[in-house]
């Protein structure tokens, strides 16, 4: 089979200010440090399976601005197949103002730019390469109709998908995505999308269970540095999380899923899958920035056995 990951979704320019405190409205506050980088949930997904290895597909948009170039060429740079990275004229580039607190917590806009011209022809004009693959991963960042698209083109092919209901979108119709074979939220967008509170652990496997209900197969519920939860009709399996301490957590959902598409794919071993994205998206927030934490499979791996031996 095929270990081939697709990324149908975003690409943005983060824009980075590291904050003393968030300022009041009406309020101006020196920060201390500003960087510039590549992001964007989609493209961080894409980096993240490709710094470990995966061979990755990208289906976005970009703008005709500057941002284009770099974004096209950080894709290149990290060996990821951009033939389907299309330049929309006239149109600026997705950009995301990130605000990072001493604490590591990061308050985040998106302008999705290009991204909103994503759409289901876009799709079908991958599909002899997408039909290669053996998992598409989605989010929201891109127009919804071009995520039900994709995952009923999975659906029809074969491919396996995973979304990442990122940002959270209450205007998501869970009937159009009922065919998707991973739904991977975090706790926030979970309540949005159950409707249900998600305040203690028995309450969030209450309300991914009201998401198989309505007919999805595997729900993953990411919770940050309580690890994450494993939900299908079988039952509940925790993900015991890894303690460390945060620098800067921007991007870390993003490098757990890129991280388990990529372990997913090599291994078929779900469970084992989920393991190590738990431990690659602890070690991610380890460093600052949003792609440039993410770790290589040589970095990844010597973390691991740091981990371990902490442990004995």
């Amino acid at each position: 089979m095929s270990k081939r990951i697709a990324v149908v979704g975003s690409n943005m320019v983060d824009l980075i200010t590291y904050v003393a405190r968030m300022p009041e409205r009406g309020e101006t506050v020196e920060a201390p440090r500003f960087e510039m980088g590549c992001g964007g949930k989609g493209a961080n997904q894409a980096i993240a399976a490709a710094k470990l290895g995966a061979e990755v597909l990208m289906v976005t948009k970009v703008g005709d601005d500057p941002f284009a170039d770099t974004t096209i060429r950080n894709f290149q740079d990290h060996s990821i197949d951009t033939r389907h990275v299309e330049r929309v004229p006239g149109t600026s580039s997705g950009v995301a103002p990130i605000f990072v607190e001493p604490s590591g917590e990061n308050s985040i806009l998106i302008i999705k730019g290009a991204n909103a011209a994503l759409s289901p022809a876009d799709v079908d004009r991958a599909a002899d390469d997408l039909k290669r693959c053996s998992l598409i991963t989605l989010q929201l960042e891109v127009p919804l109709e071009t995520v039900y698209h994709t995952i009923a083109f999975g659906a029809e092919h074969g491919v396996e998908t995973l979304l990442n209901p990122a940002p959270a979108c209450a205007e998501l119709d869970v009937e159009r995505i009922r065919k998707v074979t991973f739904l991977v939220p975090n706790e926030t967008e979970l309540a949005i999308l159950s409707g249900m509170p998600v305040d203690t652990d028995a309450a969030v496997e209450a309300a991914a269970r009201s998401l198989l209900a309505k007919g999805l197969r595997t729900v993953i519920v990411t919770m940050g540095g309580r690890g994450a939860l494993l939900v299908t009709a079988e039952g509940a399996t925790r993900i015991n999380p890894v303690r460390v301490t945060p620098v800067d957590t921007t991007g870390a959902g993003d490098a757990f899923i890129g991280s388990f598409a990529h372990f997913y794919t090599e291994t078929r071993n779900l469970t084992l899958a989920l393991n190590k994205a738990v431990r690659y998206a602890a070690d991610s927030i380890t460093r600052p920035g949003t792609q440039k934490s993410y770790a290589t499979a040589k970095e990844f791996e010597a973390f691991c056995k740091a981990v371990d031996g902490a442990a004995q």
